[in-house]
């Protein structure tokens, strides 16, 4: 055997003091086997081994000193470039694996260069977890971005939580990889950080871990390469081609953990909230279902808005294939899946992102630029081309790897907005010395532009409360480039005037009036969402004034106002039949109230109101254009009454709300062609627990000019209600 000469084992373990200290930034310069022409030498570090051999020739690697480093030279030939150890632990215990310092470099430096430039949409395929066959050898390969770090480990349940036995390799741009044999998926998972300047330790979770414990443990999970078989094609054929813009969008906002329970308060999983959830959406007619975040969150508390882990649903409701069964269910019967996603701010967790490497990774330093005071957590460096990426790739996983038909962004404005609830003096200005986010509008517009071209038909929606311009409007044109904007000014105006005892809504008529000046400036949603009923600003139906008849008869009103009005919808989930108390994050909906009539009736309204505004393609074909709405007469605020026409083509639908309990008798109303008019829905009926009062049937229109129209009907209006007029034959 050709021996290769030893240095005296003084000088080799001064040379490996960072390694043996686990501060050794590039391991795999010690680590492994390196070979010398025909000689060839393998140092392996196990620490607590007695002793250690190659498997194959049973050949004993000699210990170092009274180190945990253990060495072996000679022929080359003598040693395969892919070799395996045996070893005996302090307690006895036999262990076998190959050593994961003789394997290659497994990330293509292509992938890295595209990380550097922000460009790499499908990061999550390489970094995180991920088990792969690597030189014909099946494992896990972990990889982070920790560019200060001076040295990184996989530290997990199969190595004892030692950051001594497996540091990473160290790659362009701060990127640090490990192949590690043997391991499978389910094995519990950090990485411990070591920051170059400080020397501070960190153990971190993964930030593109695909899989979580369950909380309030914090590991990362290796996850299982999915084995769902979707059955959704057709739909997403469907959806690409479909023209969503003139198509009818209702949707039916949901918290899972607190939506439904089961018999004993516990969560329902993925499958049996899919089962359900499908059933209950189908019947009331929504068209989507948008999912408070179910990213992976520490604090129930949160609702999902304090996210840590950006490409894991949340294990509170089962694995990942769970998630994508009720996914996959919802498309099975034609319901989109809408995600909340949060791109705004994230939370300070030690264990999460929060100054993951030591320094200001995801974040920026100054808090000026860094941390919202209001929420108590950082927000996203935009200007940084890694986390930029980050963002994007997490956005495309949902909409990829989870069929996800869309996106709405929480909390828009605080990206947009460099002062955004901040003193004077604690923000600071652009380049141009103004308050606009520069590097948050870049990032939105690439985002918006990445998601359409990527995935056709899908979705993303914006969560902005002020009046930024151009939300919904092309990049290229100056805009952010989502799909559609929440309308938070709609809302607000909407609800103010709804609580007002109806004696003083004459007062106030123009809320429900002003709104049409910008109704069309951007693709709305009205939105009734989460944010409406918690928080001391009470239920839906406690919102409304008088006794409990005019109650209900309010909000039944108050739907069928949104229902017909301009732009896309959305509902809070116990909205639809009348919670009475604000909605609780820790309790399942107060289903009980479904055995009174009351509730009945206003959730059977609902899911009219959504078949009429489906079918009626004078309701939805034209939500966000002008020539879809106009008003028959919005000026009668003494009796609180409006009157307005919606409409597409020749398709039309006239529909008049009385908003006090007073009935009016022969109210004449303008229509703009004879003919008969049917009343096809009438929010009093008993059906729906009112009064029913109404019209009963058709209407005929008389040659009476009136409000601007050719021909007018004369009609009852029921009191606190809607009705809604469709033209005979249409």
């Amino acid at each position: 055997m050709i021996q290769v000469r030893e240095q005296p084992a003084e000088v080799v373990l001064k040379e490996f003091e960072p390694l043996l200290e686990a501060r050794c930034h590039d391991p795999f310069s010690l680590l492994g086997a390196h070979s010398c022409g025909a000689k060839k030498r393998v140092r392996v570090l196990i620490p607590d081994a007695r002793e250690v051999s190659f498997s194959q020739s049973n050949r004993a690697l000699e210990r170092v000193g009274e180190s945990d480093l253990f060495q072996w030279s000679g022929a080359a030939a003598e040693v395969p470039d892919r070799y395996q150890l045996r070893w005996t632990d302090g307690s006895g215990q036999l262990h076998q694996a190959y050593d994961p310092y003789c394997f290659l470099p497994v990330i293509p430096d292509y992938d890295l260069s595209l990380f550097r430039d922000g460009r790499h949409w499908h990061l999550y395929r390489c970094l995180g977890a991920h088990p792969i066959c690597h030189e014909g050898i099946e494992g896990v390969l972990f990889a982070t971005w920790a560019p200060n770090a001076e040295r990184v480990s996989v530290v997990a349940d199969f190595n004892h939580w030692d950051g001594r036995r497996h540091p990473m390799r160290i790659r362009d741009n701060g990127v640090w990889e490990l192949f590690i044999p043997g391991i499978s998926p389910g094995a519990c998972y950090k990485f411990e950080i070591r920051n170059r300047d400080s020397g501070e330790l960190m153990m971190k979770a993964d930030p593109y871990g695909q899989q979580f414990e369950l909380r309030p443990r914090t590991a990362s999970v290796v996850a299982a390469p999915s084995e769902y078989q979707w059955q959704d094609q057709e739909w997403l054929r469907l959806r690409a081609e479909a023209d969503w813009l003139h198509a009818p969008m209702s949707i039916y906002e949901v918290h899972l953990g607190s939506w439904r329970r089961d018999e004993q308060g516990g969560y329902l999983d993925y499958r049996e909230a899919g089962r359900q959830l499908v059933e209950h959406v189908s019947n009331l007619g929504f068209t989507h279902i948008e999912l408070l975040p179910v990213t992976e969150h520490p604090l129930d508390a949160s609702w999902g808005y304090q996210t840590t882990g950006y490409f894991a649903p949340t294990a509170r409701f089962g694995p990942p294939d769970e998630f994508r069964y009720l996914v996959d269910l919802c498309h099975r019967n034609r319901i989109g899946v809408l995600l909340d996603w949060v791109p705004g701010h994230f939370p300070k967790d030690g264990f999460a992102l929060a100054r993951f490497d030591g320094t200001a990774l995801y974040e920026h330093e100054d808090p000026r630029l860094g941390e919202h005071r209001d929420w108590g957590t950082l927000i996203f460096n935009y200007g940084r081309n890694e986390v930029r990426n980050f963002l994007l790739a997490s956005a495309l996983y949902w909409l990829e790897e989870m069929h996800l038909d869309g996106l709405r962004v929480d909390a828009v404005a605080s990206m947009l907005y460099l002062d955004y609830s901040r003193e004077p003096g604690d923000w600071i200005p652009n380049v141009y010395g103004g308050n606009q986010n520069l590097d948050a509008i870049t990032f939105l517009q690439e985002l918006n532009s990445v998601a359409q071209s990527e995935h056709p038909g899908a979705l993303v929606i914006a969560e902005e409360s002020t009046a930024w311009p151009q939300v919904s409007r092309p990049p290229w044109l100056g805009g952010l480039g989502f799909a559609m904007k929440w309308n938070m000014g709609w809302m607000h105006d909407t609800l103010e005037y709804f609580s007002k005892a109806p004696v003083h809504r004459r007062y106030h008529h123009d809320r429900l009036t002003f709104g049409l000046l910008y109704a069309f400036t951007e693709n709305f949603v009205l939105p009734f969402s989460h944010d409406e009923v918690v928080h001391g600003k009470g239920a839906m139906l406690s919102k409304m004034p008088g006794d409990d008849w005019q109650r209900f008869a309010n909000l039944r009103l108050l739907y069928s106002y949104m229902f017909t009005m301009s732009g896309k919808k959305l509902l809070f989930m116990g909205c639809e039949f009348g919670q009475w108390r604000e909605w609780d994050h820790d309790a399942s909906l107060d289903w009980h109230l479904l055995d009174y009539t009351p509730h009945q009736g206003l959730q059977r309204l609902v899911a009219d109101l959504n078949r009429l505004y489906r079918t009626l393609p004078a309701l939805h074909r034209l939500d966000f254009d002008h020539a879809g709405f106009d008003w028959i007469d919005c000026h009668d605020s003494d009796q609180s009454v409006l009157v307005y026409l919606r409409q597409a083509g020749s398709e039309q639908a006239v529909v008049a709300l009385n908003c006090t309990p007073v009935p009016r008798f022969d109210y004449r109303l303008g229509v703009p062609r004879p003919g008969g008019y049917r009343e096809v829905l009438n929010s009093d009926s008993e059906h729906y627990g009112g009064g029913n009062m109404g019209n009963w049937g058709v209407v005929q229109a008389e040659p009476i000019p009136w409000m601007g129209q050719p021909w007018s009907v004369n009609l009852v209006l029921p009191p606190l209600a809607a009705l809604i007029l469709v033209p005979d034959g249409h």
